[in-house]
């Protein structure tokens, strides 16, 4: 019978260790997704809108572009290191690592005259 108390008694330490675990990765995954900054951008008549988007440094950033275009975009940008291609009518999400105070062009690949834009981390 002692046996079998303490198997109890260890499931339920194991049980409970394993919730505040669980519970504590939980709170650890909101208190992180609260950090993630969005910033919307939709492309029309190939040109971004907004072009300029300012960002707080070092905090990183979740951008959503959509293109409203008939035709697709080629959404890149060679310092903040990221290339996707959005089609017609469709919808991106890139996500942006934190970023030292500075000016970071972005850009159409397949309007490459009339797609550009740039984040100001400040």
């Amino acid at each position: 019978m002692q046996y079998f108390k303490k198997i109890h008694s260890s499931l339920g330490r194991k049980s409970l260790c394993s919730i505040a675990l669980l519970s504590m990765m939980v709170m650890a995954q909101s208190a992180h997704a609260e950090e993630i900054l969005t910033a919307n951008i939709s492309i029309k008549d190939h040109r971004f809108y907004p072009s300029q988007i300012k960002v707080p440094a070092g905090k990183k950033i979740k951008l959503v572009v959509t293109n409203l275009d008939r035709t697709p975009e080629e959404f890149e940008s060679d310092q903040m290191r990221f290339e996707k291609i959005i089609p017609a009518g469709g919808r991106i999400t890139v996500f942006v690592n934190p970023l030292p105070v500075g000016r970071y062009s972005f850009f159409g690949e397949f309007n490459l005259n009339t797609a550009q834009g740039v984040m100001i981390a400040q």
